[in-house]
């Protein structure tokens, strides 16, 4: 664990030194695209004081001055498949966003959606040491919470207070200069795979730039497609990628439970080219252009050219009707999302306030996903599409690119993390999980 701590120290520190430059990448690097932003802040932009209880705690000034996105290769299941594929890639689109920007950038915030993620809700007590509470009794009870096993090869992406209780007064965002006795602290944790981590850092020094952070992408999609009321009240965010699908709760503006389903748009496109035996080309033009998930009659005449140049002419030339191709994406889709209702439903969405959800990323645009979501989930769904930043193109405002926009957000204002706080190395030590995923079932 004091391992763990230091190295997500030292990229905060990478980040420090990055800002105070005057600009950084921000990259999404996904199975169907990798994504880069060059994020460029001002000389007096640097943290604030004031917000949240952490060091890192602040809102900083950026505006968005360079992009650049190119077609993902060695990339399965939001994970690295082909290291020399995927560095390729990564180079292409930093090198289009540092042409734009007309600058270099050495160091880059990464987010993905592979690494087999895991959610743990963690508690903590402590009797502070003072008659108010300090930044150290903060530590202090952080450190208290029960860590859990994560097991081997595994490490903590995330570890986040998201509610502190003061004397049995919970709700608090920053208990610190207040009276009492008593601190408690309810922590949300997401670990992933070590070795998803170290090829992603591995391939960006391979392409010449610092890893100065690493998000979960379906904390910073949240961020980005859920409007603030939706963070308040209780609301699930469901990104749509190419090779995954990820969700994430969020309440009281903290994520408090995330988890990702190896699902996505690139199935039903392989669905498509297996059944009509085509190139896996033409079944993504196939489905961009004409796909859907409810038939009507008029689907029945609607005749779409298949295409191709094998040579074949009677196959080349073969047409199928759009309610045959809604016929072979329906059953993946609803595969898809019932795979998610049974993730909503262990994560007790049910026992919050608001059940609000919302699709967003790549996949979430078929006609009639809408419709299909809230008959299968059971509640209000609505397309999210990411908030607007200061400089972002035209093109970067999809609901594809949602979790590039988050990790913006996710670089300018940190939410407080575990190590932002000075704990004592010989603090850290492993303790049983007692209460793991309880506490936002008996306390929101």
């Amino acid at each position: 664990m004091t391992d763990l701590y230091e190295s997500q120290r030292a990229m905060r520190n990478l980040r420090r030194q990055a800002m105070q430059r005057g600009v950084i990448a921000v990259m999404d690097i996904g199975t169907h695209k990798v994504a880069c932003l060059i994020l460029k802040f001002g000389a007096s932009d640097g943290p604030q004081e004031g917000f949240g209880v952490g060091n890192m705690a602040g809102q900083a000034a950026f505006r968005v001055i360079g992009a650049g996105t190119t077609c993902s290769r060695g990339i399965r299941f939001g994970e690295i498949a082909a290291m020399r594929e995927t560095e390729r890639a990564v180079r292409t689109a930093l090198q289009n966003a540092q042409k734009m920007a007309q600058t270099r950038v050495d160091h880059a915030i990464l987010t993905f959606s592979g690494g087999d993620i895991r959610s743990y809700g963690l508690e903590g007590n402590v009797e502070i040491e003072a008659d108010r509470v300090s930044e150290n009794d903060i530590a202090r009870v952080l450190d208290a919470c029960d860590t859990p096993d994560i097991g081997h090869g595994r490490e903590v992406l995330h570890a986040q207070p998201v509610n502190f209780v003061l004397d049995h007064r919970s709700g608090l965002s920053d208990p610190r200069g207040q009276a009492g006795r008593n601190l408690g602290c309810d922590m949300h944790l997401l670990s992933v795979g070590t070795d998803v981590v170290q090829n992603l850092v591995h391939c960006l020094k391979r392409c010449d730039v610092e890893v100065a952070g690493l998000a979960a992408a379906p904390y910073v999609s949240g961020r980005a497609a859920l409007v603030e009321d939706e963070q308040e009240l209780g609301a699930a965010a469901i990104d749509m990628g190419g090779g995954t699908t990820s969700l994430s709760i969020f309440i009281k503006g903290h994520m408090i439970y995330a988890d990702t389903v190896k699902l996505g748009g690139d199935h039903i496109t392989g669905d498509i080219a297996k059944v009509l035996t085509i190139p896996y080309s033409t079944a993504e033009r196939i489905k961009t252009l004409h796909g859907g998930l409810f038939a009507t009659g008029q689907d029945d005449r609607q005749r779409i050219e298949i295409g191709g140049n094998s040579g074949d002419w009677d196959k080349d030339r073969r047409t199928i009707t759009r309610t045959e191709l809604i016929g072979i994406m329906r059953p993946r889709m609803g595969e898809i999302l019932e795979e998610l209702r049974a993730r909503l439903d262990i994560a007790g969405f049910d026992h919050l306030p608001s059940q609000q959800v919302v699709l967003t990323g790549g996949g979430s645009q078929v006609p009639g996903l809408l419709e299909m979501a809230a008959r299968v989930l059971g509640t209000q769904v609505r397309l999210g599409r990411p908030i607007r930043v200061p400089g972002l193109p035209q093109a970067a405002t999809a609901p594809g690119y949602s979790a590039i926009v988050g990790l913006c957000q996710y670089a300018a204002h940190p939410q407080d993390e575990w190590w932002d706080f000075d704990i004592p190395a010989q603090m850290f030590a492993a303790r049983p999980l007692k209460r793991a995923m309880k506490w936002f079932r008996d306390n929101w």
